[in-house]
């Protein structure tokens, strides 16, 4: 069984890990629901899905965005502080310190985390990312 971390990801405090349904699990949603995945540099992110040449340039420069890309995979390329938390590993699903519906309480999040990792900003609850949905030529926001 993969460890659930609770740390400050670069747009809120969230829970990181490599098994998606335990994630869904602690957070109270259906098993099957995608996550997505936090990406430690755009060579990371170019193994978990292709990326349209149309939108190339928009990914290098994007920061607190998360893409969806035509094979369905949901990814965001960590930046600031946040980047170093994948020192060890290139990829995390990555989900916000809540449960389903709820807004963030640090009390809760602790307990349901395996690993706590706290950095000099502490736990916060930020607005999400941005989602686009990219396809061949177009490009649309979600949120």
């Amino acid at each position: 069984m993969n460890a659930i971390f609770l740390a400050q990801t670069d747009t809120t405090a969230g829970f990181l890990s490599l098994d998606s349904a335990r994630l869904n699990l602690i957070k109270g949603r259906d098993p099957r629901q995608k996550i997505l995945r936090a990406a430690r540099d755009l060579r990371t992110l170019k193994t978990l899905a292709r990326v349209p040449a149309a939108h190339k340039n928009l990914i290098r420069r994007s920061r607190k965005i998360t893409f969806l890309f035509p094979n369905g995979e949901a990814v965001r390329i960590a930046s600031g502080d946040h980047k170093s938390f994948f020192a060890r590993q290139s990829w995390f699903y990555s989900t916000s310190a809540n449960l389903s519906g709820r807004e963030f309480d640090l009390n809760i999040a602790e307990n349901l985390a395996d690993t706590i990792t706290r950095d000099s900003r502490g736990f916060f609850a930020a607005p999400a990312s941005a989602i686009y949905k990219l396809s061949r030529a177009k490009i649309k926001k979600l949120r």
